[in-house]
């Protein structure tokens, strides 16, 4: 299914329009409204230098770990790029009916996670702003751009990136050391967890519509898998630090975001499926071994060098 074909696009919108109802309505009874202000320590906070003429920033005012500044400061950037989010959803859902009031909610409850997370780091000084500040125009100028121009690799995509961004903010949280970041990050991840829940159902249902199209945007969008955040500045090297700090790597991403979604989606045991559809799910289930095989060689890699980095300082 290509963005080309319009009226099996448009079909398939108006087909899964009444799950998106059901679904909106269900989120929304279940959704608890909650304030970024509430959760960051202002008293903590003081002016900067600049025209209020406070204090500078310096690398000491910050109290956490550098691989847990560099998780947060990839978090905020990625939450920063909504509006081009929103540009794509907006373009692959419509902003019409049940679709678009669900495209606009999402927005809106996006929106705070960047507003909390950046005025969380600014009142605790735990990064630098300038350089803060200049990163995110750098990432916005770039906007984003999906892989995924077709519905239902947009539905497959944000089902496990909803999950994978839920998961690397828990744990950043979890790691930082500091019990109000590690609270403001877990009101983030339930938002992220509520919305992988709401495009999950749908893929669901798209699954019953379409079985091969949506097996085969499923097998595509695993096999090419990156966060939304992949044009971040230096982001490899940022992502390395997150992987073995245990923030998100391989394991992660295979145990506790792609093969939950597959398993609530029934995805590798579907019998509603053509020998079109069978053979994406085969090529799906050869890639997430080979995925299973590198995240256990990332694993022993990083058991050995803590092993050696912990006989140096024995030394």
């Amino acid at each position: 299914m290509t963005t080309g074909n319009t009226d099996t696009t448009t079909k398939l919108l108006l087909d899964l329009e009444p799950v998106v109802e059901a679904n909106l309505n269900r989120h929304l009874a279940t959704a608890k409204e909650w304030f970024p202000h509430e959760y960051v320590p202002w008293s903590q906070g003081r002016d900067f230098d600049g025209p209020l003429g406070g204090e500078a920033w310096e690398p000491g005012q910050s109290k956490l770990s550098e691989v847990a500044r560099t998780s947060l400061i990839v978090n905020l950037l990625t939450e920063d790029n909504l509006p081009s989010y929103h540009y794509e959803i907006a373009t692959r859902f419509g902003r019409d009916g049940a679709w678009g009031t669900w495209v606009h909610r999402w927005t809106a409850e996006e929106g705070r996670h960047g507003i909390a997370i950046r005025d969380y780091l600014l009142a605790t000084r735990a990064v630098d702003p300038i350089a803060l500040e200049r990163a995110r125009m750098t990432h916005m100028e770039g906007g984003f751009e999906t892989d995924h121009p077709d519905v239902l690799g947009a539905l497959a995509y944000v089902s496990f990136q909803e999950l994978a961004t839920r998961v690397s903010h828990r744990n950043t949280g979890r790691i930082s050391g500091d019990p109000v970041c590690d609270a403001l990050l877990a009101k983030v991840a339930a938002d992220e967890n509520l919305h992988m829940l709401f495009y999950r159902n749908l893929l669901t249902a798209a699954f019953e519509l379409a079985p091969d199209d949506t097996m085969a945007a499923i097998t595509r969008v695993v096999k090419n898998f990156q966060m939304p955040g992949h044009t971040i500045e230096n982001f490899g090297r940022k992502s390395v630090q997150i992987a073995v700090a245990g923030i998100y790597d391989l394991r992660i991403h295979h145990d506790e975001v792609v093969m939950p979604v597959l398993r609530q989606l029934k995805a590798l045991e579907r019998a509603n499926l053509s020998p079109e559809g069978e053979k994406h799910r085969e090529e799906l289930v050869e890639f997430l071994a080979e995925l299973d095989r590198q995240a256990t060689r990332f694993e022993d890699k990083r058991a050995a060098a803590q092993a050696r980095a912990a006989a140096r300082t024995a030394a």
